[in-house]
């Protein structure tokens, strides 16, 4: 069995493991399943929400933890929560008026369930554990002054997981915060970690990981921070980190 120097690989969805179909190719699939059989965990690290991950999980195989939601959630296992971090409601509540003020589409993550514009009830602000809050605008120069706003606000952790969105969390909570609770978890090193992903909200990860992976198609940002720069999600990417990075004598 080979001596592996990285144990934990750490898979973001969307733009990563997903491709533009929003499906798992053969090939990326097939190297997953050889890494699993070598002994490395597999965990997906991602902004979208349990219901939206698992199933993912479950066509893969994987029994082993999942961040979810940005590191708002970590998962134990598929089916067993470990950790969950909550927004604020009445930041919540100030985000939607940004939102409103501005006229963005927005969603927002709650325990209960996945909200937009579309089916919003203020009654929820109350009732609900919220996790995650998002805005999508192809105006940069509204993006920028909903990100001033935000900053002004305080408390938040803000990234994107594309260029016409935000993504906006806890302060302090993230996909390395995620990665890091996984290693704890396992008895493991952040330096035997691969973190991959294509998107700021991968950023805190790729930086912190033992080698940190820009897909192809990802965002200039976490390309110049990537230890590795790979091929696209339409291109298996994931495949030749797999074989030429994990797959290899320590």
């Amino acid at each position: 069995m080979l001596k592996l120097k990285y144990k934990l690989l750490a898979l973001d969805m969307d733009g990563t493991l997903l491709n533009d179909n929003h499906q798992i190719s053969p090939e990326t699939e097939k190297w997953i399943h050889r890494a699993a059989e070598a002994g490395v965990h597999v965990c997906f690290s991602t902004g979208r929400g349990y219901d939206e991950a698992a199933p993912f999980g479950k066509q893969l195989g994987l029994n082993t933890p999942m961040i979810t939601v940005n590191g708002s959630e970590v998962w134990k296992s598929p089916t067993e929560l470990y950790r969950r971090e909550l927004l604020d409601k009445a930041l919540i509540a100030n985000m939607h008026a940004i939102a409103v003020e501005y006229g963005v589409w927005f969603w927002a993550y709650a325990v209960e369930g996945s909200y937009n514009e579309k089916n919003w009830d203020p009654a929820l602000l109350d009732l609900n554990q919220w996790m995650k809050f998002g805005y999508h605008t192809e105006d940069d120069a509204i993006r920028h002054d909903i990100i001033v706003r935000l900053q002004d606000l305080g408390g938040l952790e803000i990234t994107n997981s594309s260029p016409y969105n935000l993504e906006i969390n806890p302060a302090g909570v993230n996909k390395a915060t995620g990665i890091r609770i996984v290693c704890d978890l396992l008895g493991l090193d952040m330096s035997e970690t691969v973190a991959i992903g294509d998107s700021l909200n991968d950023l805190a990860a790729i930086q912190a990981a033992g080698l940190g992976v820009a897909m192809g198609n990802a965002q200039l940002a976490v390309k110049e921070n990537a230890d590795v720069v790979t091929a696209s999600n339409n291109d298996d990417g994931i495949a030749w980190i797999i074989r030429d990075y994990i797959l290899t004598e320590e």
